[in-house]
């Protein structure tokens, strides 16, 4: 399934407005939040800081989203500002756009549970999990890494006896 573009307020800790158009060719890590949710600040946000520390920025895209399904007044904008900067949260962070019911737009749109929950993109823009809850770092690095060395359908050069990995040939294929 195509992931949906995200549907957003406000972008914090970026001069510009990612879109996930603009991340294809990139594996793309969602995490979704909320400032007063016990789980997320314990274990979703620092994994995601640590993705976002430990992958290559030209291969791997973390993003968060602020999605807010309660304590609405609590978790306004510039509290979201002073707490990214408190938990030394460096990577772009969207305020996901409130729905018409209790589910903001974004979230809705994902089929979310609950926060936290992450969703890893693959470059071809394709969902491909959608963790709700903690998730193993050991399992999520082998997804990522999995999705890395995927090849998107744009990246497979055509050759004479069907697709072939580029700097692949009959022999194997070399190292990048």
């Amino acid at each position: 399934m195509k992931a949906p573009e995200l549907q957003i307020q406000q972008w914090f800790n970026t001069k510009d407005s990612p879109t996930l158009a603009a991340l294809r060719g990139k594996v793309v890590v969602i995490e979704a939040f909320q400032m007063l949710c016990p789980g997320c600040v314990s274990h979703g946000l620092p994994l995601a800081q640590k993705i976002h520390n430990m992958f290559p920025k030209d291969k791997v895209a973390v993003l968060g989203l602020h999605t807010v399904f309660e304590h609405h007044d609590a978790m306004q904008p510039v509290s979201l500002a002073a707490f990214l900067h408190e938990y030394q949260i460096t990577f772009p962070v969207a305020v996901d756009l409130p729905g018409t019911g209790a589910m903001p737009e974004t979230m809705q749109s994902y089929q979310m549970r609950g926060t936290p929950s992450l969703i890893l993109i693959d470059k071809a823009g394709d969902i491909r999990a959608n963790h709700f809850g903690n998730v193993s770092e050991l399992m999520l690095g082998a997804e990522i890494a999995t999705l890395i060395g995927a090849v998107a359908p744009d990246d497979i050069e055509p050759s004479t006896e069907g697709f072939v990995q580029p700097g692949c040939n009959e022999e194997g294929c070399s190292l990048p």
